[in-house]
Protein backbone atom coordinates (compact mmCIF):
# COMPACT_ATOMS: atom_id res chain seq x y z
CA UNK A 1 0.00 0.00 0.00
CA UNK A 2 0.94 3.52 -0.64
CA UNK A 3 2.69 5.34 2.09
CA UNK A 4 0.35 8.06 4.21
CA UNK A 5 2.57 11.56 3.55
CA UNK A 6 3.98 12.64 6.93
CA UNK A 7 2.44 15.92 8.14
CA UNK A 8 6.08 17.69 7.41
CA UNK A 9 5.61 16.67 3.82
CA UNK A 10 1.55 17.97 3.84
CA UNK A 11 2.17 21.34 5.14
CA UNK A 12 5.20 21.81 2.91
CA UNK A 13 3.19 21.25 -0.38
CA UNK A 14 0.06 23.26 0.95
CA UNK A 15 2.94 26.13 1.61
CA UNK A 16 4.50 25.68 -1.54
CA UNK A 17 1.22 25.80 -3.42
CA UNK A 18 0.61 29.06 -2.17
CA UNK A 19 3.77 30.30 -2.66
CA UNK A 20 3.77 29.09 -6.22
CA UNK A 21 0.36 30.99 -6.45
CA UNK A 22 1.35 34.31 -4.84
CA UNK A 23 4.64 34.78 -6.84
CA UNK A 24 4.30 32.75 -9.54
CA UNK A 25 7.69 34.21 -11.31
CA UNK A 26 9.62 32.56 -8.71
CA UNK A 27 8.65 29.49 -10.05
CA UNK A 28 8.47 25.92 -7.56
CA UNK A 29 10.47 28.39 -4.56
CA UNK A 30 11.17 25.53 -1.70
CA UNK A 31 9.67 27.24 2.15
CA UNK A 32 12.14 25.64 4.02
CA UNK A 33 9.93 24.15 5.92
CA UNK A 34 11.52 22.75 10.09
CA UNK A 35 10.03 21.76 13.14
CA UNK A 36 10.02 24.40 15.52
CA UNK A 37 9.62 25.15 19.32
CA UNK A 38 7.46 28.24 18.49
CA UNK A 39 4.58 26.38 16.71
CA UNK A 40 4.53 23.09 15.26
CA UNK A 41 6.68 23.94 12.15
CA UNK A 42 8.37 26.90 11.13
CA UNK A 43 8.90 28.19 7.14
CA UNK A 44 11.48 30.35 6.76
CA UNK A 45 11.86 30.11 2.86
CA UNK A 46 10.26 33.66 2.40
CA UNK A 47 13.41 35.64 3.61
CA UNK A 48 15.87 34.04 0.77
CA UNK A 49 12.71 34.74 -1.91
CA UNK A 50 12.18 38.62 -0.88
CA UNK A 51 16.15 38.91 -1.17
CA UNK A 52 15.92 37.07 -4.64
CA UNK A 53 13.05 39.37 -6.02
CA UNK A 54 14.00 42.11 -3.81
CA UNK A 55 10.75 42.54 -2.17
CA UNK A 56 9.27 42.73 1.31
CA UNK A 57 9.49 40.14 3.23
CA UNK A 58 6.78 40.47 5.22
CA UNK A 59 4.35 41.23 2.76
CA UNK A 60 5.50 37.87 0.99
CA UNK A 61 4.68 36.29 3.57
CA UNK A 62 0.97 37.53 4.10
CA UNK A 63 0.19 36.80 0.64
CA UNK A 64 1.26 33.65 1.19
CA UNK A 65 -0.99 33.10 4.85
CA UNK A 66 -3.64 34.57 2.69
CA UNK A 67 -3.26 31.84 -0.10
CA UNK A 68 -3.83 28.78 2.52
CA UNK A 69 -6.97 27.77 3.11
CA UNK A 70 -6.88 24.39 5.07
CA UNK A 71 -8.73 23.83 8.39
CA UNK A 72 -8.89 20.33 8.75
CA UNK A 73 -5.09 20.56 8.63
CA UNK A 74 -3.45 23.76 9.85
CA UNK A 75 -5.31 25.23 13.43
CA UNK A 76 -3.36 28.73 13.07
CA UNK A 77 -0.37 30.61 10.85
CA UNK A 78 0.95 33.26 12.13
CA UNK A 79 4.08 35.83 10.25
CA UNK A 80 6.69 36.15 12.84
CA UNK A 81 9.75 37.71 12.95
CA UNK A 82 11.20 39.42 9.62
CA UNK A 83 8.70 36.99 7.67
CA UNK A 84 8.63 33.20 9.02
CA UNK A 85 5.75 31.64 9.36
CA UNK A 86 4.86 29.86 12.71
CA UNK A 87 2.15 26.99 11.78
CA UNK A 88 0.21 25.48 14.07
CA UNK A 89 -1.75 22.10 13.32
CA UNK A 90 -5.02 20.64 14.20
CA UNK A 91 -5.32 17.81 16.91
CA UNK A 92 -7.63 16.38 14.41
CA UNK A 93 -4.82 16.25 11.66
CA UNK A 94 -2.21 14.73 13.66
CA UNK A 95 -4.53 11.87 15.07
CA UNK A 96 -5.85 11.20 11.32
CA UNK A 97 -2.15 10.83 10.03
CA UNK A 98 -0.88 8.86 12.97
CA UNK A 99 -4.08 6.11 12.44
CA UNK A 100 -3.29 6.09 8.75
CA UNK A 101 0.72 5.97 9.56
CA UNK A 102 -0.21 3.27 11.81
CA UNK A 103 -2.53 0.82 9.50
CA UNK A 104 0.91 0.15 7.34
CA UNK A 105 3.57 -2.01 9.12
CA UNK A 106 5.92 0.30 7.73
CA UNK A 107 5.15 2.89 9.77
CA UNK A 108 5.33 5.87 7.31
CA UNK A 109 8.93 4.63 5.72
CA UNK A 110 8.32 5.33 1.95
CA UNK A 111 10.28 3.00 -0.34
CA UNK A 112 13.35 5.12 -2.09
CA UNK A 113 13.14 6.03 -5.11
CA UNK A 114 15.08 4.41 -8.19
CA UNK A 115 16.48 1.59 -5.97
CA UNK A 116 19.15 -0.76 -7.03
CA UNK A 117 21.64 -3.00 -5.87
CA UNK A 118 24.29 -2.07 -2.78
CA UNK A 119 26.98 -4.38 -2.38
CA UNK A 120 28.28 -3.41 1.54
CA UNK A 121 32.07 -4.20 2.49
CA UNK A 122 32.01 -4.77 5.91
CA UNK A 123 33.17 -6.88 8.65
CA UNK A 124 36.52 -7.87 7.59
CA UNK A 125 38.12 -10.50 10.08
CA UNK A 126 41.31 -12.08 9.09
CA UNK A 127 42.11 -15.80 8.87
CA UNK A 128 44.08 -17.05 11.56
CA UNK A 129 43.55 -13.94 14.19
CA UNK A 130 41.73 -13.43 16.66
CA UNK A 131 39.09 -10.45 16.03
CA UNK A 132 39.42 -7.78 18.53
CA UNK A 133 37.75 -4.41 19.14
CA UNK A 134 38.92 -2.79 16.08
CA UNK A 135 36.66 -5.38 13.94
CA UNK A 136 33.39 -4.44 15.77
CA UNK A 137 32.47 -0.78 14.46
CA UNK A 138 33.05 -2.25 10.60
CA UNK A 139 30.46 -5.02 11.89
CA UNK A 140 27.80 -2.77 13.83
CA UNK A 141 27.93 0.02 11.22
CA UNK A 142 27.97 -2.59 8.14
CA UNK A 143 24.43 -4.69 10.06
CA UNK A 144 23.09 -1.66 10.61
CA UNK A 145 23.14 -0.05 7.38
CA UNK A 146 22.15 -3.27 5.45
CA UNK A 147 18.73 -3.17 7.44
CA UNK A 148 18.48 0.21 6.75
CA UNK A 149 19.34 -0.05 3.11
CA UNK A 150 16.82 -3.69 2.74
CA UNK A 151 13.41 -1.45 4.56
CA UNK A 152 13.85 1.61 2.21
CA UNK A 153 13.89 -1.22 -1.05
CA UNK A 154 17.48 -1.38 -2.25
CA UNK A 155 18.51 -4.87 -2.92
CA UNK A 156 21.11 -5.42 -0.77
CA UNK A 157 24.54 -8.22 -1.34
CA UNK A 158 27.10 -8.84 1.90
CA UNK A 159 30.75 -8.52 0.83
CA UNK A 160 32.79 -9.85 4.23
CA UNK A 161 36.70 -9.03 2.51
CA UNK A 162 38.22 -11.06 4.98
CA UNK A 163 42.14 -11.24 5.24
CA UNK A 164 43.08 -14.43 4.10
CA UNK A 165 45.77 -14.08 1.42
CA UNK A 166 49.62 -12.83 1.22
CA UNK A 167 52.95 -13.18 2.89
CA UNK A 168 51.46 -14.20 6.88
CA UNK A 169 50.12 -17.33 5.20
CA UNK A 170 53.35 -18.24 3.66
CA UNK A 171 55.16 -18.03 7.00
CA UNK A 172 52.65 -19.46 8.81
CA UNK A 173 51.90 -22.33 6.24
CA UNK A 174 55.78 -23.15 6.45
CA UNK A 175 55.64 -22.96 10.26
CA UNK A 176 53.45 -25.75 10.85
CA UNK A 177 55.15 -27.96 8.22
CA UNK A 178 58.30 -27.57 10.20
CA UNK A 179 56.52 -27.97 13.78
CA UNK A 180 53.49 -30.36 12.89
CA UNK A 181 52.73 -30.75 16.45
CA UNK A 182 52.22 -26.84 17.03
CA UNK A 183 48.41 -26.70 16.26
CA UNK A 184 45.68 -29.10 17.87
CA UNK A 185 43.46 -31.06 15.68
CA UNK A 186 40.41 -29.22 14.91
CA UNK A 187 38.30 -31.94 16.56
CA UNK A 188 39.21 -32.18 19.80
CA UNK A 189 38.18 -28.35 20.50
CA UNK A 190 35.99 -25.64 19.51
CA UNK A 191 35.76 -23.12 17.27
CA UNK A 192 36.97 -20.42 20.17
CA UNK A 193 39.68 -22.66 21.16
CA UNK A 194 41.08 -23.38 17.47
CA UNK A 195 41.25 -19.95 16.80
CA UNK A 196 43.03 -19.64 20.47
CA UNK A 197 45.32 -22.09 19.21
CA UNK A 198 45.74 -19.96 15.35
CA UNK A 199 46.62 -17.52 17.21
CA UNK A 200 49.19 -18.63 19.23
CA UNK A 201 50.72 -20.07 16.36
CA UNK A 202 50.73 -17.34 14.57
CA UNK A 203 52.56 -15.21 16.94
CA UNK A 204 55.09 -17.82 16.82
CA UNK A 205 55.84 -18.04 13.50
CA UNK A 206 56.13 -14.50 13.00
CA UNK A 207 58.91 -14.75 16.22
CA UNK A 208 60.95 -16.71 13.99
CA UNK A 209 60.11 -14.89 10.80
CA UNK A 210 61.53 -11.68 12.16
CA UNK A 211 64.53 -12.89 13.64
CA UNK A 212 65.42 -16.00 10.95
CA UNK A 213 66.38 -15.13 7.42
CA UNK A 214 66.72 -18.58 6.18
CA UNK A 215 63.17 -19.31 7.57
CA UNK A 216 61.99 -15.74 5.78
CA UNK A 217 62.95 -17.01 2.55
CA UNK A 218 61.37 -20.56 3.01
CA UNK A 219 58.18 -18.64 3.83
CA UNK A 220 58.29 -16.60 1.12
CA UNK A 221 59.01 -19.77 -1.36
CA UNK A 222 56.10 -21.22 -0.06
CA UNK A 223 53.96 -17.64 -0.47
CA UNK A 224 54.77 -18.80 -4.25
CA UNK A 225 53.67 -22.30 -3.68
CA UNK A 226 50.06 -21.07 -2.28
CA UNK A 227 49.42 -18.78 -4.91
CA UNK A 228 50.55 -21.25 -7.98
CA UNK A 229 48.10 -23.26 -6.48
CA UNK A 230 50.19 -26.36 -4.31
CA UNK A 231 48.05 -28.88 -3.25
CA UNK A 232 49.42 -29.67 0.01
CA UNK A 233 49.98 -25.79 0.76
CA UNK A 234 46.16 -25.22 -0.21
CA UNK A 235 45.42 -27.98 2.23
CA UNK A 236 46.81 -26.45 5.34
CA UNK A 237 45.67 -22.73 3.88
CA UNK A 238 41.89 -24.34 3.81
CA UNK A 239 42.25 -26.05 7.29
CA UNK A 240 43.00 -22.35 8.55
CA UNK A 241 40.23 -20.75 7.19
CA UNK A 242 37.40 -23.09 7.85
CA UNK A 243 38.72 -22.66 11.39
CA UNK A 244 38.31 -19.39 11.07
CA UNK A 245 35.04 -19.63 10.07
CA UNK A 246 33.96 -21.66 12.87
CA UNK A 247 35.21 -19.06 15.57
CA UNK A 248 33.80 -15.64 12.96
CA UNK A 249 30.63 -17.53 12.85
CA UNK A 250 30.33 -17.82 16.86
CA UNK A 251 31.89 -14.48 17.56
CA UNK A 252 28.99 -12.79 14.99
CA UNK A 253 26.55 -15.29 16.72
CA UNK A 254 27.30 -12.84 20.17
CA UNK A 255 26.94 -9.68 18.22
CA UNK A 256 23.53 -10.95 17.20
CA UNK A 257 24.49 -10.89 13.41
CA UNK A 258 23.77 -13.26 10.57
CA UNK A 259 26.66 -13.70 8.52
CA UNK A 260 26.49 -15.77 5.38
CA UNK A 261 28.87 -18.09 3.69
CA UNK A 262 28.08 -17.58 0.36
CA UNK A 263 29.17 -13.61 1.06
CA UNK A 264 32.63 -14.34 2.67
CA UNK A 265 34.58 -13.49 -0.20
CA UNK A 266 37.81 -12.83 0.61
CA UNK A 267 40.88 -11.24 -0.69
CA UNK A 268 41.81 -14.75 -2.31
CA UNK A 269 38.80 -14.89 -4.08
CA UNK A 270 39.96 -11.99 -6.70
CA UNK A 271 43.54 -14.03 -7.09
CA UNK A 272 42.65 -15.57 -10.18
CA UNK A 273 41.58 -11.72 -11.84
CA UNK A 274 44.60 -9.71 -10.42
CA UNK A 275 46.65 -10.60 -13.48
CA UNK A 276 43.82 -9.69 -15.75
CA UNK A 277 43.40 -6.67 -13.64
CA UNK A 278 47.03 -5.17 -13.87
CA UNK A 279 47.01 -6.00 -17.72
CA UNK A 280 43.51 -3.65 -18.13
CA UNK A 281 45.30 -1.39 -16.26
CA UNK A 282 48.38 -0.90 -17.75
CA UNK A 283 47.08 -1.55 -21.60
CA UNK A 284 44.39 1.21 -20.91
CA UNK A 285 47.90 3.63 -19.93
CA UNK A 286 45.57 4.49 -16.49
CA UNK A 287 48.62 2.49 -14.97
CA UNK A 288 52.43 3.01 -15.54
CA UNK A 289 55.72 0.94 -15.15
CA UNK A 290 57.61 3.00 -12.75
CA UNK A 291 61.03 1.75 -11.12
CA UNK A 292 59.91 -1.90 -12.22
CA UNK A 293 56.10 -1.75 -10.65
CA UNK A 294 52.91 -1.06 -12.06
CA UNK A 295 51.37 1.87 -10.15
CA UNK A 296 48.77 5.03 -10.89
CA UNK A 297 49.95 8.69 -10.28
CA UNK A 298 47.47 10.92 -9.52
CA UNK A 299 48.05 14.97 -9.70
CA UNK A 300 46.63 16.19 -5.92
CA UNK A 301 47.81 13.15 -3.47
CA UNK A 302 51.80 14.23 -3.14
CA UNK A 303 53.99 13.04 -0.14
CA UNK A 304 56.63 14.85 1.03
CA UNK A 305 58.69 16.87 -0.95
CA UNK A 306 55.82 16.88 -3.25
CA UNK A 307 56.63 13.92 -4.53
CA UNK A 308 53.53 12.13 -5.95
CA UNK A 309 52.44 9.15 -4.00
CA UNK A 310 51.22 6.59 -6.20
CA UNK A 311 48.99 3.56 -5.82
CA UNK A 312 50.84 0.09 -6.29
CA UNK A 313 49.14 -2.38 -8.38
CA UNK A 314 51.77 -4.80 -9.24
CA UNK A 315 54.93 -5.03 -7.34
CA UNK A 316 58.56 -5.24 -9.35
CA UNK A 317 58.71 -8.23 -7.86
CA UNK A 318 55.88 -9.23 -9.74
CA UNK A 319 53.51 -9.94 -6.17
CA UNK A 320 49.90 -7.90 -6.12
CA UNK A 321 49.31 -6.04 -3.41
CA UNK A 322 45.97 -5.10 -1.70
CA UNK A 323 45.21 -2.22 -4.46
CA UNK A 324 44.83 -4.88 -6.89
CA UNK A 325 42.75 -7.32 -5.23
CA UNK A 326 40.77 -4.18 -4.17
CA UNK A 327 40.33 -3.03 -7.98
CA UNK A 328 38.99 -6.74 -9.00
CA UNK A 329 36.47 -6.82 -6.13
CA UNK A 330 34.97 -3.37 -7.84
CA UNK A 331 35.52 -5.08 -11.07
CA UNK A 332 33.59 -8.22 -9.62
CA UNK A 333 30.95 -6.36 -7.96
CA UNK A 334 30.26 -3.61 -10.97
CA UNK A 335 30.30 -6.15 -13.98
CA UNK A 336 29.60 -8.77 -12.04
CA UNK A 337 27.15 -8.96 -9.69
CA UNK A 338 25.55 -5.43 -11.50
CA UNK A 339 25.50 -3.20 -8.32
CA UNK A 340 24.77 0.12 -8.30
CA UNK A 341 25.96 1.64 -5.25
CA UNK A 342 29.22 -0.23 -3.89
CA UNK A 343 29.72 0.71 0.14
CA UNK A 344 32.92 -0.04 2.04
CA UNK A 345 32.56 0.08 6.01
CA UNK A 346 36.17 0.60 6.94
CA UNK A 347 38.44 2.33 8.92
CA UNK A 348 38.77 6.04 8.18
CA UNK A 349 42.62 5.51 8.13
CA UNK A 350 42.33 3.72 4.80
CA UNK A 351 40.80 6.67 3.41
CA UNK A 352 43.39 7.36 0.72
CA UNK A 353 43.89 4.35 -0.44
CA UNK A 354 40.65 3.94 -1.09
CA UNK A 355 40.14 7.68 -2.62
CA UNK A 356 43.17 6.48 -4.76
CA UNK A 357 41.98 2.81 -5.66
CA UNK A 358 37.81 4.77 -6.60
CA UNK A 359 39.73 7.06 -8.80
CA UNK A 360 41.82 4.28 -10.64
CA UNK A 361 38.25 2.16 -11.47
CA UNK A 362 36.53 5.85 -12.68
CA UNK A 363 39.20 5.71 -14.94
CA UNK A 364 39.06 2.45 -16.30
CA UNK A 365 34.59 3.09 -15.99
CA UNK A 366 33.80 0.03 -13.39
CA UNK A 367 32.65 3.29 -11.91
CA UNK A 368 30.43 5.52 -13.19
CA UNK A 369 27.46 7.82 -13.48
CA UNK A 370 25.72 4.13 -12.60
CA UNK A 371 27.86 2.59 -10.72
CA UNK A 372 28.98 4.99 -7.49
CA UNK A 373 31.26 3.97 -4.74
CA UNK A 374 31.29 5.27 -0.95
CA UNK A 375 33.77 4.87 1.33
CA UNK A 376 32.21 5.12 4.90
CA UNK A 377 35.58 5.68 7.15
CA UNK A 378 34.45 4.61 10.83
CA UNK A 379 36.96 5.99 13.71
CA UNK A 380 38.53 4.56 16.31
CA UNK A 381 36.77 3.37 19.70
CA UNK A 382 38.62 4.37 22.75
CA UNK A 383 38.77 3.87 26.15
CA UNK A 384 38.21 6.22 28.76
CA UNK A 385 41.78 7.60 28.60
CA UNK A 386 41.34 8.45 25.31
CA UNK A 387 43.86 6.55 23.51
CA UNK A 388 42.87 3.35 21.38
CA UNK A 389 41.10 1.12 23.61
CA UNK A 390 43.62 -1.55 25.20
CA UNK A 391 43.52 -3.88 28.25
CA UNK A 392 45.70 -2.77 31.19
CA UNK A 393 48.80 -5.02 30.09
CA UNK A 394 48.37 -3.03 27.08
CA UNK A 395 47.11 -5.68 24.96
CA UNK A 396 44.36 -5.50 21.86
CA UNK A 397 40.72 -6.05 23.39
CA UNK A 398 39.59 -9.34 22.55
CA UNK A 399 35.93 -8.76 21.04
CA UNK A 400 34.66 -11.48 22.47
CA UNK A 401 35.21 -10.92 25.93
CA UNK A 402 34.25 -7.34 25.40
CA UNK A 403 31.05 -8.67 24.30
CA UNK A 404 30.55 -11.15 27.22
CA UNK A 405 31.38 -8.69 29.74
CA UNK A 406 28.92 -6.44 28.24
CA UNK A 407 25.99 -9.27 28.82
CA UNK A 408 26.97 -9.90 32.55
CA UNK A 409 26.81 -6.05 33.47
CA UNK A 410 23.87 -5.66 31.75
CA UNK A 411 21.91 -9.09 33.45
CA UNK A 412 23.10 -7.27 36.57
CA UNK A 413 20.89 -4.15 35.53
CA UNK A 414 18.36 -6.46 34.47
CA UNK A 415 18.36 -8.63 37.62
CA UNK A 416 18.30 -5.54 39.78
CA UNK A 417 14.80 -4.21 38.05
CA UNK A 418 13.35 -8.15 37.33
CA UNK A 419 10.59 -8.66 38.87
CA UNK A 420 8.75 -12.02 37.77
CA UNK A 421 11.60 -13.03 35.67
CA UNK A 422 13.93 -16.46 35.92
CA UNK A 423 17.22 -16.37 36.08
CA UNK A 424 17.43 -17.97 32.33
CA UNK A 425 15.02 -15.07 31.61
CA UNK A 426 17.52 -12.63 33.26
CA UNK A 427 20.34 -14.31 31.13
CA UNK A 428 18.64 -14.26 28.14
CA UNK A 429 17.76 -10.66 28.81
CA UNK A 430 21.02 -9.61 29.87
CA UNK A 431 22.60 -10.72 26.08
CA UNK A 432 20.27 -8.81 24.56
CA UNK A 433 20.54 -5.92 26.56
CA UNK A 434 24.06 -5.58 26.59
CA UNK A 435 24.96 -6.25 23.07
CA UNK A 436 22.32 -4.04 22.28
CA UNK A 437 23.87 -1.39 24.65
CA UNK A 438 27.25 -1.83 22.72
CA UNK A 439 25.98 -1.66 19.38
CA UNK A 440 24.22 1.48 20.60
CA UNK A 441 27.15 3.31 21.46
CA UNK A 442 28.97 2.49 18.59
CA UNK A 443 25.88 3.69 15.88
CA UNK A 444 24.73 6.00 18.04
CA UNK A 445 28.43 8.36 17.01
CA UNK A 446 28.44 9.56 13.22
CA UNK A 447 30.63 6.83 11.88
CA UNK A 448 33.56 8.93 11.27
CA UNK A 449 34.17 10.01 14.66
CA UNK A 450 35.94 8.16 17.61
CA UNK A 451 34.17 7.80 21.01
CA UNK A 452 35.13 6.27 24.43
CA UNK A 453 33.59 2.75 25.16
CA UNK A 454 32.13 3.65 28.83
CA UNK A 455 30.31 -0.13 29.62
CA UNK A 456 29.18 1.67 32.69
CA UNK A 457 27.52 4.83 30.29
CA UNK A 458 26.15 2.01 28.10
CA UNK A 459 24.22 -0.35 30.72
CA UNK A 460 22.91 2.73 32.20
CA UNK A 461 19.14 3.43 32.56
CA UNK A 462 20.31 6.81 31.76
CA UNK A 463 20.89 9.08 29.17
CA UNK A 464 20.85 8.04 25.59
CA UNK A 465 21.39 4.58 25.98
CA UNK A 466 19.82 1.53 24.04
CA UNK A 467 18.62 -0.09 27.60
CA UNK A 468 16.79 3.50 28.39
CA UNK A 469 14.69 2.91 24.98
CA UNK A 470 14.41 -1.14 25.62
CA UNK A 471 12.68 -0.18 29.03
CA UNK A 472 10.71 2.50 27.70
CA UNK A 473 9.72 -0.45 25.12
CA UNK A 474 8.84 -2.80 27.75
CA UNK A 475 6.80 -0.31 30.20
CA UNK A 476 4.37 0.56 27.27
CA UNK A 477 4.09 -3.10 26.38
CA UNK A 478 3.49 -3.78 30.08
CA UNK A 479 0.80 -1.15 29.54
CA UNK A 480 -0.69 -2.49 26.64
CA UNK A 481 -1.17 -5.78 28.68
CA UNK A 482 -2.60 -4.71 31.79
CA UNK A 483 -5.75 -2.63 29.39
CA UNK A 484 -7.00 -6.25 28.69
CA UNK A 485 -9.80 -6.16 26.36
CA UNK A 486 -9.43 -1.79 25.92
CA UNK A 487 -7.44 -1.55 22.78
CA UNK A 488 -5.90 0.88 21.53
CA UNK A 489 -8.19 3.09 19.11
CA UNK A 490 -7.32 6.46 17.60
CA UNK A 491 -9.92 9.65 18.42
CA UNK A 492 -9.31 12.50 16.18
CA UNK A 493 -11.64 14.41 17.54
CA UNK A 494 -10.41 14.67 20.86
CA UNK A 495 -8.17 17.20 21.82
CA UNK A 496 -4.42 16.24 22.44
CA UNK A 497 -2.89 17.41 25.66
CA UNK A 498 0.84 19.30 24.95
CA UNK A 499 2.51 15.93 25.95
CA UNK A 500 0.64 13.84 23.41
CA UNK A 501 0.64 16.45 20.52
CA UNK A 502 4.97 16.50 20.81
CA UNK A 503 4.63 12.34 20.98
CA UNK A 504 2.40 12.52 17.79
CA UNK A 505 4.40 14.84 15.96
CA UNK A 506 7.51 13.10 16.34
CA UNK A 507 5.99 9.09 15.83
CA UNK A 508 4.94 11.66 12.29
CA UNK A 509 8.91 11.91 11.42
CA UNK A 510 9.78 8.28 11.88
CA UNK A 511 9.82 7.40 7.64
CA UNK A 512 11.44 11.00 6.93
CA UNK A 513 14.10 10.41 9.21
CA UNK A 514 14.92 6.52 8.02
CA UNK A 515 14.66 8.12 4.84
CA UNK A 516 17.02 10.62 5.52
CA UNK A 517 19.12 8.20 7.66
CA UNK A 518 19.24 6.30 3.86
CA UNK A 519 20.08 8.22 1.61
CA UNK A 520 23.01 10.03 3.74
CA UNK A 521 24.19 6.35 5.39
CA UNK A 522 23.75 7.65 9.00
CA UNK A 523 22.58 5.23 11.12
CA UNK A 524 23.12 7.88 14.21
CA UNK A 525 20.26 9.69 12.90
CA UNK A 526 18.39 6.44 13.66
CA UNK A 527 19.46 6.65 17.00
CA UNK A 528 18.60 10.73 17.98
CA UNK A 529 15.50 9.94 16.68
CA UNK A 530 14.50 6.35 18.69
CA UNK A 531 16.36 8.71 22.05
CA UNK A 532 14.34 11.36 21.38
CA UNK A 533 11.12 9.11 21.15
CA UNK A 534 11.33 7.52 24.52
CA UNK A 535 12.10 10.61 25.73
CA UNK A 536 8.84 12.24 24.40
CA UNK A 537 6.88 9.64 25.84
CA UNK A 538 8.41 9.50 29.09
CA UNK A 539 7.37 12.80 29.59
CA UNK A 540 3.59 11.81 27.83
CA UNK A 541 3.86 9.06 30.70
CA UNK A 542 4.32 10.95 33.35
CA UNK A 543 1.46 14.08 32.29
CA UNK A 544 -1.05 11.69 30.58
CA UNK A 545 -2.54 8.74 32.84
CA UNK A 546 -3.59 6.19 30.09
CA UNK A 547 -5.19 3.81 31.71
CA UNK A 548 -6.77 6.08 34.46
CA UNK A 549 -8.20 8.73 31.59
CA UNK A 550 -10.72 10.69 31.95
CA UNK A 551 -13.00 9.12 30.11
CA UNK A 552 -13.19 5.52 27.69
CA UNK A 553 -12.55 7.03 24.58
CA UNK A 554 -9.28 8.93 25.83
CA UNK A 555 -8.01 5.70 26.96
CA UNK A 556 -8.32 4.49 23.86
CA UNK A 557 -6.76 7.25 22.29
CA UNK A 558 -3.62 7.21 24.46
CA UNK A 559 -3.47 3.33 24.51
CA UNK A 560 -3.20 4.03 20.29
CA UNK A 561 -0.24 6.48 20.80
CA UNK A 562 1.52 4.08 23.44
CA UNK A 563 1.08 0.77 20.58
CA UNK A 564 2.18 3.45 17.83
CA UNK A 565 5.08 4.29 20.10
CA UNK A 566 6.07 0.63 21.00
CA UNK A 567 5.91 -0.46 17.03
CA UNK A 568 7.94 2.11 16.11
CA UNK A 569 10.74 1.82 18.94
CA UNK A 570 10.51 -1.74 17.66
CA UNK A 571 11.16 -1.07 14.46
CA UNK A 572 13.55 1.44 14.85
CA UNK A 573 15.97 -0.72 16.74
CA UNK A 574 15.14 -3.87 14.97
CA UNK A 575 16.62 -1.55 11.86
CA UNK A 576 20.29 -1.03 14.53
CA UNK A 577 20.27 -4.36 14.21
CA UNK A 578 18.84 -4.52 18.41
CA UNK A 579 16.21 -6.35 19.97
CA UNK A 580 13.27 -5.04 22.43
CA UNK A 581 12.78 -7.63 24.94
CA UNK A 582 8.59 -7.46 25.65
CA UNK A 583 9.64 -7.39 30.02
CA UNK A 584 12.82 -6.07 31.46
Amino acid sequence: MASVPSLAATVHQRVADALSAALPEAGAADPLLRRSDRADFQANGMLALAKKLKGNPRELAGKVVDGISAPELIKEIEVSGPGFLNITLTDEAIVRTLAGRAADDRLGVPYAENAGTTVIDYAQPNVAKEMHVGHLRSAVIGDALRHILEFTGEKTIGRHHIGDWGTQFGMLIQYLIEHPDELAPATDVDGEQAMSNLNRVYKASRAVFDADEEFKERARRRVVALQSGDKETLEIWQRFVDESKVYFYSVFEKLDMEIRDDEIVGESAYNDMMAETARLLEESGVAVRSEGALVVFFDDIKGKDDRPVPLIVQKADGGFGYAASDLSAIRDRALGLKATNLLYVVDVRQSLHFKMVFETARRMGWLNERVTAHNMGYGTVLGADGKPFKTRAGETVRLEDLLDEAAQRAAEVVREKARDLTEEEIQERGAQVGIGAVKYADLSTSPSRDYKFDLDQMVSLNGDTSVYIQYAYARIRSILRKAGETGPVARPELPLAPAERALGLHLDAFGDTVAEAAGEYAPHKVTAYLYQLASLYTTFYDQCPVLKAETPAQVENRLFLCDLTARTLHRGMALLGIRTPERL
